[in-house]
């Protein structure tokens, strides 16, 4: 009986095309327009080194003079921030017996070449969920000013309010909320949730007071307090980096294995909140790393973070 290897499954050239494009597809879906992936963090993520600088400029401040023919107007000054990103270097790999491919009557190999970019689509999200939770432990320095709700009370109108207030007048920019399926039934049974239809053809949206609605079961909860994101498009930022080799095949003949071997470089950032890389211990952060407040630092205003959280028991 002829057995299909890897090497027939997999070949790279072909291979890491799709599943850059794909994860990067899959990734955006999961996050419903949260994550948002562009040239310029593409660049970033090629450009060398682990501590990735994105410095911007402050916006213009101070009083306006009066003109007057005796005195001349007194040049003002426009300053730098520096927000920071960190890369990420991820890798995983699999590994299928000959012997369980035959008595499988199946091609488990194939089936993880298939499975490959959903898998990395979730590990992804974990990444973002994790630096989220990062944010917002850090958040706990500036007074918890992108916080709403203190996780005692149900989610309605009054909390989501204290969420949309959290951006003072940047409200025009939010594009969605991001909840945990208890408490989306909650709103569900109180007829607070629409399905309108997108601009763009004929495919129905849900939406919560206008905003489209992503449910995830893996939105945080913390002993009975689910926390809801309000969020800008684009509020974290992804980057598809340059691992030298993202993908190969290999063949242990004694043990009879087929391996697949997956890597990959990213950026993925919560823009304006710049990285501190105060306690890592690997070559880039685990995930239980980067949802430490110590790694992170709010270096944008309040208004131009694109993320809010909301807490409640449901």
């Amino acid at each position: 009986m002829a057995t299909t290897r890897i090497q027939d499954v997999v070949v790279p050239d072909v291979f890491n095309p799709y599943f850059i494009e794909r994860t990067s597809e899959l990734a955006r879906f999961y996050m419903g327009g949260i994550v948002s992936n562009d040239a310029a963090l593409n660049a970033l993520a090629t450009s060398g080194g682990r501590i990735l600088n994105m410095p911007f400029w402050n916006d213009l401040s101070g009083d306006d003079e009066i003109l007057s023919d005796s005195s001349a107007l007194t040049p003002a000054r426009i300053t730098a921030g520096q927000d920071k990103a960190v890369l990420h270097v991820r890798g995983k790999a699999w590994s299928v017996n000959d012997l369980a491919t035959a008595l499988s009557g199946d091609d488990p190999m194939g089936a993880v070449a298939e499975l490959v970019s959903d898998y990395w689509a979730r590990r992804y999200q974990a990444v973002a969920m994790a630096s989220l939770a990062g944010v917002f432990a850090d958040n706990a320095n500036d007074g918890d000013d992108m916080t709403a709700g203190d996780g005692t009370g149900a989610f309605d109108a009054d909390l989501f309010i204290d969420g949309q207030a959290t951006f003072g007048d940047a409200i025009d920019g939010l594009a969605g909320i991001a909840m945990h399926p208890v408490v989306y039934h909650g709103l569900k049974k109180t007829d607070n949730i629409s399905f309108e239809k997108e601009s763009m053809g004929a495919l129905e949206v849900e939406t919560y007071r206008g905003l489209r609605v992503i449910v995830d079961r893996n939105m945080p909860v913390d002993t009975g307090v689910y926390s809801t994101y309000l969020f800008g498009a684009g509020a974290i930022g992804m980057g598809n980096g340059a691992a030298p080799v993202p993908s190969e095949t290999d063949r242990d003949s004694l043990a009879g294995d087929d391996i697949l071997v997956t890597r990959t470089h990213f950026i993925m950032h919560p823009r304006g909140v710049a990285w501190q890389d105060d306690t890592v211990t690997g070559a880039s952060p685990s995930n239980a790393e980067l949802a430490l407040a110590a790694n992170w630092d709010r270096v944008y205003e309040r208004e131009n973070v694109r993320i809010a959280r909301i807490l409640s028991n449901g």
